[in-house]
């Protein structure tokens, strides 16, 4: 049975770092991307955030057809940001591992993150036990 695993952290907590550590080249997906244009810039427009997030939903669906181990490192600071990939993993048989990685190496957001999203952020994400 193939793993997905939804790493799960506020910005700058190394997500994608850890994430690509865990799977295959070409398996991890997060949100983000879709704000990177073909140069490499990351141009976020809030905007465009619910696109993002159906575009990352997508992308891993169609992953999720070739059976191989997938992360999507997204900051999924509620639970039931989780749900899309829940039901995605129920659908094509996937194992699924929720995993929080914690900012204790003091790095800062490579996104310029504000303050204030960063603080809302916090106080807002959601552990089961």
């Amino acid at each position: 049975m193939p793993n997905l695993y939804l790493v799960r952290g506020l910005p700058g907590a190394g997500k994608t770092t850890f994430a690509r550590s865990i799977v295959p080249e070409g398996s991890v997906f997060a949100a983000d991307d879709f704000f990177y244009d073909e140069q490499g810039n990351y141009l976020f427009d809030v905007n465009k955030l619910w696109p993002a997030h159906r575009w990352c939903q997508n992308a891993v669906k169609q992953a999720m057809t070739t059976g191989r181990d997938i992360a999507v490192a997204n900051t999924f600071v509620r639970n039931r940001e989780m749900k899309p990939y829940y039901r995605l993993a129920e659908q094509y048989s996937y194992r699924v591992f929720s995993l929080i990685v914690e900012n204790r190496h003091g790095n800062s957001s490579l996104h310029n993150v504000p303050e204030e999203d960063f603080d809302r952020m916090k106080r807002r994400f959601n552990v089961t036990l």
